[in-house]
């Protein structure tokens, strides 16, 4: 990972989102958004309401394309990517990106606005803002890329599978360097959807905490720059994080439900080990997709123990950014790789009293420690499971 970028209800950039998780701040308030009325809280980015896209790509203009670009404008990435051009010319990075709801609330908002006949208003662009594809497109025209392009949308999934894609993409010579990452927006339809499974907590969520009722939604973007770890690259490596596997598995078990027993979850886990040539041991931290369901929780703590036993640190970041579905992804993978370039395990904002049934070494404050290889997880709706494991360079 050559370069990487971040927007967040912690803040937008690398800068804001360390201080917060070392200071252990939250970006959860109470629901305030659009005309959404629930008892819940959200992790809503500030400023994202002020953002305006370039007039060039108003046919792009939507929420979650302005959280993109958001995330674009932060942390030296598109000068990251302009050298990563000069090194290998545009037609050979490929843009490999997730979302769950695209522009879901442009939709929504044209909704509102049909005519008597129930006909949506003309200037609503379902390829520009709803597609699926929407976000890959505004990207690579942002970037000025014309590498192979593609959106995954599996879920919570979406923007770990991303990493796994690209990896494959980059091995059989599709591409020579990889934008991957995503964004996901707030939306009515979320929130509704969420409130309408019983799975809002109705204040900040807790994950692994014994009182533990439910998530707290979240929206974020962010994106990562991946590049083959040879000479070309060598020299633009930071501080140095490697993608060193992916691992990936599907349930099929049920529609918002994981296994109770995990099953899914350490299928995944297993795989990226064995992608990075790694045994369980090696392993210094685990990200946790710890959403603070009841049963999502317990059925992740279950797939670690059986795999890493009870000493391995873990925590989850939900408390901190929300869960922010499609995003989470490359969130947590941004935030796992500034726990290896700092040295640090983030901790879980809110969790109070863990969950004495829970049995992995949940960590609720942030501290200090040496990390070379962060594991982390990323659950989807339907069973799709990702894990991916980074590690340390030098």
């Amino acid at each position: 990972m050559t370069a990487m970028c971040i927007a967040s209800s912690l803040g937008t950039g690398l800068p804001a989102t360390l201080a917060a998780l070392r200071s252990g701040s939250s970006g959860l308030l109470p629901c305030r958004f659009e005309t959404v009325d629930l008892p819940t809280y959200l992790g809503e980015v500030p400023g994202l309401d002020d953002w305006r896209l370039d007039p060039a790509f108003a046919r792009y203009d939507c929420r979650n394309n302005r959280l993109a670009r958001l995330a674009l404008a932060q942390d030296g990435f598109e000068p990251a990517i302009h050298a990563a051009k000069a090194r290998y010319g545009a037609s050979r990075i490929g843009v490999f990106l997730g979302t769950s709801t695209s522009g879901m609330l442009q939709t929504e908002q044209a909704w509102r606005r049909r005519d008597a006949d129930g006909r949506l208003p003309d200037d609503f662009d379902y390829a520009g803002t709803q597609s699926i594809f929407s976000i890959a497109d505004f990207v690579t025209a942002t970037l000025e890329v014309s590498g192979p392009a593609l959106v995954v949308s599996s879920a919570c999934a979406s923007t770990t599978k991303v990493f796994a894609t690209a990896a494959r993409m980059i091995e059989t010579g599709m591409c020579d360097a990889a934008i991957v990452g995503g964004a996901d927006s707030l939306c009515l339809t979320t929130l509704y959807g969420f409130n309408a499974l019983q799975l809002l907590a109705t204040g900040p969520c807790r994950p692994f905490d014994a009182e533990r009722d439910g998530l707290s939604i979240g929206e974020a973007a962010g994106f990562a720059l991946l590049e083959r770890a040879d000479q070309r690259s060598r020299a633009a490596l930071p501080a140095g994080v490697l993608v060193l596997g992916v691992g990936e598995s599907s349930d099929a078990h049920h529609m918002s439900a994981p296994r109770a027993d995990g099953a899914g979850a350490k299928l995944s886990m297993s795989r990226a080990l064995l992608a990075a040539g790694l045994g369980p041991a090696r392993i210094d931290a685990i990200n946790l997709h710890g959403t603070a369901t009841r049963i999502g929780d317990a059925a992740e703590d279950q797939a670690v123990v059986s795999l890493f036993g009870e000493a391995t640190p873990c925590s989850s970041t939900k408390g901190h950014t929300g869960h922010t579905l499609g995003a989470s992804g490359i969130v947590e993978a941004v935030i796992a790789a500034l726990s290896i370039s700092e040295n640090f395990i983030p901790g879980s904002p809110h969790t109070m009293a863990r969950d004495p049934d829970l049995r992995c070494c949940y960590v609720t404050a942030p501290r200090p420690a040496r990390i070379d290889r962060v594991l982390s997880n990323s659950f989807g709706f339907g069973g799709s499971n990702a894990s991916l494991i980074l590690g340390r360079t030098e």
